[in-house]
């Protein structure tokens, strides 16, 4: 099926206005959510919202927003209060700066987005963005969801892709951590590079798809299981690994793990060790055994 976009607009460079459509760049889809049910009646719960000082269910037109400046103090602000600062959807993303794409801290990255031009009018300006965005972040203002927000667009295949950006006051100093305070300025040397030489041993051509949410498979599996009537059931626990304590012991381990490896005929991946179960028609299934149900949220 296809995408259909979230928001319609226009991308502005200083007189250059390009029609443009915004799409959602993530499927919430791909994991699996739970609703909360009635274990005695599977009937999915409902929230009421309830005043412990009056002892009453509150209906939506008597709830209005408090800020809490002290505690236990409360300011109102009433929905026109708040409509008063809003800022007006004027449906333009407008590109302010220009920077090296790595020059934006990926601990700025919040949702990402997909831009494709609004109509064959708009695509050969689009491409010419595009292009000439090789390399480059444009930083840029656009007003969604009722809020500004501030973001990010950089090339993407045969597309644009934007994200919307934390600002620099939503961001935690490390420092601020101070269990960092017993970290070492600077590591021993010799551990230093041995470790290099560990992780040189694992370094490959990036592919992000070779890693599966085994968790995420096993728990549709079993939701499959059970729709149709299969008792699941309950795998060992596998064994802990060993636990090393010296640093350069478990550094030389792994260093002739990662060697014996290389010298070993590729072969594939071991299967995950299985429960076995039966069905009422004796028929054995299989589970990974390093999972379990989630809890509902």
């Amino acid at each position: 099926m296809a995408t259909r976009p979230i928001w319609k607009g226009h991308l502005r460079l200083s007189l250059v206005t390009i029609a443009v459509r915004v799409f959602p760049a993530t499927n919430a889809a791909a994991t699996v959510s739970f609703h909360q049910l009635h274990r005695k009646c599977q009937t999915r719960i409902q929230y009421k919202k309830w005043c412990p000082h009056c002892e009453v269910e509150v209906p939506n037109t008597d709830i209005v927003k408090g800020y809490e400046f002290q505690r236990g103090r409360y300011v109102v602000l009433e929905e026109k209060d708040i409509e008063k600062v809003r800022p007006e959807s004027t449906r333009v993303i407008t590109l302010t700066q220009f920077a090296e794409a790595s020059a934006v801290d990926p601990i700025l990255y919040d949702q990402p987005y997909y831009l494709a031009p609004d109509g064959k009018v708009a695509a050969e300006s689009f491409a010419v963005m595009r292009d000439a965005l090789a390399g480059k972040a444009a930083i840029g203002i656009v007003a969604m969801h009722g809020r500004e927000r501030l973001v990010a667009i950089e090339p993407r295949d045969s597309g644009l892709a934007m994200f919307t950006l934390r600002r620099s006051n939503e961001i935690r100093a490390i420092d601020a951590i101070p269990e960092l305070d017993d970290v070492p300025k600077k590591a021993k040397a010799d551990e230093v590079a041995l470790a290099k030489k560990v992780i040189g041993g694992f370094e490959k051509t990036l592919d992000l798809a070779a890693f599966t949410d085994t968790y995420e498979e096993a728990l549709r599996a079993m939701i499959d299981r059970k729709i149709a009537g299969e008792e699941i059931i309950e795998p060992e626990e596998s064994e802990a690994p060993p636990r090393v304590v010296n640093l350069m012991d478990a550094l030389r381990k792994s260093l002739d793990q990662v060697s014996t490896g290389k010298k070993k005929p590729a072969r594939a991946p071991a299967a995950a060790t299985t429960a076995r179960k039966t069905t009422a028609h004796g028929k054995v299934t299989k589970f990974p055994s390093k999972h379990r149900s989630r809890k509902s949220a």
